[in-house]
């Protein structure tokens, strides 16, 4: 579910990312929307989110790419329960090109499945970034959406996809740790790659209070020590049937389309389905 009523510092960033225009010409055509949905913790359920919120926007027609960018243990596929043939480790090493390993998933969303257990992949090297985001740049026709799960953490993977997009989605939970690496996250990507606006969703809160809460807290911490904007989202509350759909291999938005974190998850997808266009191809900030 998602606040109406914007109390505070809530900063919309609406189409006014970085490189984002809201208005284009006449003759120009809205770019893929590129949205990193990341975290500093693991286990927040980052994955999870990410998953059910292409199968949302997929219900609302929109095309929907999702990138499974932990590269040496991406486990999305294993959520959706597919068993793709191919993934990005073909890709990175010249087997296939990116269009090639797209798989369908659930609903009317695409997949980019990463490899597991791959270690090399882990540490991409400039030239293999540059090739992944030239690739990207490829699939611009083709998709309205491309969500990019990240890996949790600080590690250069992480910080060149966020980069890569034109908004950040940072996941976090009422956990005093999911707290702290949330901010630690942003921190870098502010300090270090100089990305100033950030969404937040809060995950498995109890009540609507909770989650304003938890977002609160960053705001006070992060106007006090860091020079960056907050966009407060929304949340998905703690759901018992989301753990019932993870152990069957079928996204709660899909098997249980009514439960409490399915209607929050439908509320953020119409919401990022009202928002206004990117028209620039060169919106994400691509140094790697």
């Amino acid at each position: 579910m998602l606040m109406k009523k914007k109390p505070g510092k809530v900063i919309d960033i609406s189409g006014k990312l970085s490189g984002g225009k809201k208005r284009g010409k006449a003759t120009d055509k809205p770019v893929m929307r590129i949205i990193a949905v990341t975290s500093g913790k693991g286990g927040v359920g980052k994955t999870s989110i990410t998953a059910n919120l292409a199968f949302a926007l997929g219900n609302i027609g929109k095309r929907v790419l999702v990138l499974d960018a932990d590269l040496g243990l991406g486990n999305l596929d294993v959520l959706l329960g597919i068993t793709p043939r191919y993934n990005l480790s073909h890709v990175i090493n010249g087997e296939k090109d990116l269009d090639s390993i797209i798989t369908a998933g659930p609903g009317n969303m695409n997949i980019l499945p990463a490899a597991s257990g791959v270690q090399e992949l882990t540490l991409l090297t400039k030239k293999q970034k540059k090739e992944i985001t030239q690739a990207l740049d490829r699939l611009n026709e083709s998709f309205d959406i491309l969500l990019i799960d990240t890996a949790a953490g600080i590690s250069s993977n992480v910080m060149y996809f966020n980069l890569t997009a034109q908004e950040i989605f940072v996941v976090v939970t009422p956990e005093l740790t999911s707290i702290t690496d949330a901010y630690a996250l942003m921190k870098v990507l502010s300090m270090n790659c100089s990305r100033k606006e950030f969404r937040l969703l809060v995950n498995m809160a109890k009540n609507s209070r909770e989650a304003y809460e938890v977002y609160k807290q960053l705001c006070v911490v992060t106007e006090r020590f860091l020079d960056i904007s907050i966009s407060y989202i929304g949340f998905v509350l703690l759901d018992q049937n989301v753990g019932k759909g993870i152990s069957r291999q079928r996204i709660v938005s899909d098997l249980f389309p009514d439960s409490r974190a399915s209607r929050c998850i439908s509320s953020l997808a119409e919401q990022i389905g009202k928002w206004p266009p990117f028209f620039s191809p060169d919106v994400g900030n691509k140094a790697v």
